[in-house]
């Protein structure tokens, strides 16, 4: 297997360990501590909730994996991510995210060597494949912390992410 092949097969994996293994399940656990009404809670005019945050990933992964890199119509409306106030629950939300990280995840094993090195229009951006797998692990990194501080700041928990939190 030539080195562009060992390198891409290594993204892959590691994208979906990020994404899946840690960031979704995170999240999962994080909206499972939490009341309907505490998912949609703003703790002031400065901050949004957490069912923004979600609906914020999953708009920003739709875009940049399956419209930038697979090519797909983009049908974000980002806006709407960071004013929707309620009226979606915590079951829908988990849905619409594992929904679109399976989506990107059929974009990422889909990729080519040459992938990486392309040039993919992104929002207002040209990308190349690595760039935008790059930015969407640690855009979902940066915001699945916002998450968990949210969560841990609201309710007092250890949200017991690692093995030995257990006891």
């Amino acid at each position: 297997m030539k080195i562009e092949d060992q390198i891409l097969k290594s993204l892959q994996l590691e994208f979906k360990r990020r994404i899946n293994e840690e960031g979704l399940h995170r999240i999962a656990k994080c909206l499972s501590m939490l009341t309907e009404q505490e998912v949609w809670l703003r703790p002031n005019v400065n901050t949004v909730s957490i069912g923004n945050l979600v609906m914020h990933l999953s708009g920003n992964v739709r875009q940049w994996i399956c419209a930038g890199l697979g090519g797909q119509k983009d049908i974000r409306t980002r806006d709407l991510e960071f004013s929707t106030e309620s009226g979606i629950n915590k079951e829908e939300l988990m849905e619409r995210i594992a929904q679109t990280i399976s989506a990107a995840n059929k974009v990422v094993d889909e990729m080519t060597a040459a992938d990486l090195n392309k040039k993919f229009d992104v929002q207002v951006y040209k990308e190349n494949g690595l760039s935008i797998i790059v930015h969407v692990v640690e855009h979902f990194s940066y915001h699945v912390g916002q998450i968990t501080y949210a969560v841990k700041s609201l309710k007092n928990i250890d949200t017991q992410y690692y093995p030995e939190d257990l006891g």
